[in-house]
């Protein structure tokens, strides 16, 4: 799933004229003015009848007053119902998603976690209970409607709670990354009128403290993770904050719940601020609660009755996927989630992975990346035999699954054999032996990397989307699926290329019931990324094949425009370039309003267990890479100092390679360097996602950038 969007001026230009026609798509914006009535005892399941009565009586309940978009707290916008299909579906609250799950899943278990080696698991019916309690405690410390509810920390069963508390408790649930700084939480915790803030443990606590007395609003802090060690005043600890639920009514916390509606915001998702200050993403209840239930249904999600999903939380659940694929979907379906270790991307995840066995498991693309990397150092020491095992079943695994791909049916005998010898031991290795559907999302992901999972008999599938349309819009599954493409839009959701260019390469827009509110409190902001037709600007290029399939090319904010006025989509060319130099991590073109491109590069290091920085020893894959061209070097620091005369020459080659296929002079990488040390969250390159930060590398590397372009070099035309 990508990460979120920014938009650029360009993308609020009415459509045109002579763009297709609009009434091919239905958008039937409907205003919501009534919640559905809220049943306290468990709601009958709807039959097609009644959802149809139910939509009527949304519809003959609209208001005109309410628009597409809205950046005010308590505003209300227009559900986008369709006359048929998914999209009109009778919008539901996050309650009766909770109580639609007690209903259907109540015995079933929903939620594990692991202290001191032991899994502790809670059902629905105790989920459901905790969410309660916790609303109620939130009531009780003077939380405001609309106002937010802040959570810092690693994945936990606390994390959920507050989350959903905050919700059923008439407030914002609103997640902040662990990476962010004091005055990052700071701009989150105003920008959204945090009345109270939800730490995991000290350190997250110390950066709120020193923050405090700016924050004027925030009444109250919660510290889950670990004992709190100085007692403050409104300092309280997780058991300490769900007892004072117990002084509040149930009829206090049910009244509270009755108000509201799913045309409100109830989450904000704050973009990771990759261009600019972040962005508060307003979702509805409808957007989350719809989208869930049309993603999970598109990719083929059983419900939990008949054969419970299971899944690992590890991603950061300030993203909105991590939410969607964490929270929403188990909810909708059933699911079993099973929180990870904190130091799960620092090395525990694939012992989660091979104790839980998930059915589904989402990865960004440096977690591929990192097991890819993982499987070719251990396969190095491998026998003769062996890798020439390995080698055969790759081959045969890459082209089964291709043709799969382009529909064939056939299993060949040399595949079963394969399966047998090499894929299944892989998968269980991985964890992975369960895992029916594995995707990818948040960031671009390498053709090289999907090829290497697709010969393990691993199909990687791709979502696309963003925090803006409630996480996925486009992805592949097991039926839809091209290497490369995003898939296809979920079921009720359209798509449209603006402005496409003779190759077919537009601007990415979005309609649909996952279509954001709004941004709080950035009108300009909002309008530049809803147009006056409804459509979502994603800021994305892209294009559609004669199929249908999508394919993200670019980003209108990554462009680089060249002194001659060539505009050239950086991530095609950095992806070439990373497939030819295998030996390198991160790269990243430079150039904007430049002569010529030039491009910084980084090498595979390993990375500290503890701290996650990035250390001067090459990975294992990375020395066998330098030992095939005959250099004797280990680390990052002795291939620059020395200019290691073998892998520079190797880099140069994969570069004057990608440059043969160049489409013109301008797209060609004139020079390049190689940085130091590896881009990571903790120095600021990569967002939490592992998304690359461009002006953040541009400002951090503007010496070596200046250094490439003080020498004169010939114009490229």
């Amino acid at each position: 799933m990508a990460a979120p969007a920014v938009l650029s001026n360009s993308s609020v230009e009415m459509l045109e004229s002579s763009l297709p026609e609009l009434s091919q798509v239905s958008l039937n914006d409907v205003s919501v003015t009534a919640s559905p009535s809220s049943v306290k005892n468990h709601p009958p399941k709807a039959t097609e009848e009644t959802q149809e009565s139910e939509a009527e009586m949304f519809r003959s309940k609209a208001s005109p007053s309410s628009g597409l978009w809205t950046t005010k707290r308590d505003g209300e916008v227009k559900l986008r119902m369709d006359d048929s299909g998914i999209g009109c579906e009778p919008p539901i609250r996050i309650h009766e998603l909770l109580q639609q799950a007690v209903q259907k899943y109540g015995d079933l278990n929903a939620l594990a976690m692991k202290k001191e080696g032991k899994w502790t698991k809670l059902t629905f019916k105790e989920y459901y209970a905790q969410c309660r309690q916790a609303a109620k405690s939130f009531i009780k410390l003077g939380l405001e409607r609309f106002h937010g509810v802040c959570i810092l920390g690693f994945n936990s069963v606390e994390w959920f709670l507050a989350d959903i508390g905050a919700i059923l408790a008439g407030g914002f649930a609103v997640g902040i990354y662990t990476t962010n700084s004091p005055e990052a939480c700071q701009y989150v915790a105003e920008n959204c009128g945090a009345n109270i803030i939800v730490v995991e443990n000290d350190k997250q606590l110390q950066k709120i403290l020193e923050v405090q007395k700016k924050l004027p609003l925030v009444k109250a802090i919660i510290q889950y993770g670990e004992p709190i060690k100085e007692k403050l005043p409104n300092l309280y600890n997780w058991s300490e904050f769900m007892t004072l639920g117990d002084a509040v009514p149930d009829e206090q916390l049910d009244k509270i719940i009755e108000a509201q509606k799913p045309n409100q915001c109830c989450t904000l998702i704050y973009t990771s601020g990759t261009t600019g200050q972040p962005k508060g993403v307003m979702l509805s209840h409808d957007n989350i609660t719809w989208t869930a239930r049309a993603g999970g249904e598109f990719v083929g999600l059983t419900c939990g009755l008949e054969r419970q999903e299971l899944v690992v939380s590890y991603l950061p659940l300030s993203h909105v996927a991590a939410q969607m694929i964490d929270i929403w979907l188990p909810l909708t379906f059933g699911i079993q989630t099973f929180f990870a270790q904190p130091d799960a991307l620092k090395g525990s995840l694939v012992e989660t992975l091979k104790e839980v066995r998930p059915t589904a498991f989402m990865g960004v693309p440096r977690v591929w990346e990192k097991m890819q990397e993982k499987m070719k150092a251990v396969g190095s020491k491998s026998s003769a035999l062996k890798k020439r095992i390995a080698v055969w079943a790759k081959a045969v695994g890459l082209e089964t699954n291709i043709k799969r791909m382009n529909g064939s049916t056939e299993v060949p005998v040399n595949y079963r054999l394969a399966k047998a010898l090499v894929y299944k031991k892989v998968r269980k290795a991985l964890g992975l032996d369960h895992c029916t559907k594995c995707f990818t999302g948040a960031a671009p992901i390498t053709k090289e990397t999907l090829e290497y999972f697709l010969s393990l008999d691993i199909p990687v599938y791709e979502l696309y989307g963003m925090s803006e349309s409630s996480g996925p819009h486009s992805l592949s599954h097991a039926g839809i699926y091209k290497l490369t493409s995003c898939g296809k839009e979920i079921t009720g959701c359209k798509t449209m290329i603006f402005k496409p260019d003779s190759d077919g390469n537009g601007e990415v827009c979005f309609a649909g019931r996952h279509v954001f509110m709004g941004y709080l409190n950035m009108e300009e902001k909002t309008k530049e990324a809803i147009d006056n037709d409804g459509w979502l600007h994603s800021g994305d290029l892209g294009k559609h094949d004669p199929d249908g399939f999508l394919y993200i090319t670019g980003r209108i904010k990554e462009l680089i425009i060249t002194a001659g006025g060539e505009n050239i989509p950086p991530v095609p060319i950095e992806d070439a370039v990373k497939e030819a130099v295998p030996i390198l991590s991160n790269v990243m073109l430079v150039g904007d309003k430049a002569k010529f491109l030039s491009m910084l590069l980084t090498l595979k290091c390993n990375v500290n267990s503890e701290t996650g920085d990035p250390e001067d020893d090459l990975t294992p894959d990375a020395i066998e890479f330098c030992r095939k061209l005959g250099s004797k070097a280990s680390k990052v620091s002795q291939i620059i100092t020395s200019k290691d005369p073998a892998v520079y020459s190797a880099i140069q080659k994969g570069i004057t390679a990608v440059n043969d296929r160049a489409v013109s002079n301008a797209q060609k990488i004139q020079k390049w360097v190689i940085l130091d040390k590896d881009f990571s969250i903790n120095s600021g390159e990569l967002g939490p996602t592992m998304k690359l930060k461009r002006p953040v590398v541009v400002k951090m590397y503007k010496q070596q950038i200046d250094q490439l372009y003080a020498a004169e070099t010939p114009d490229a035309k």
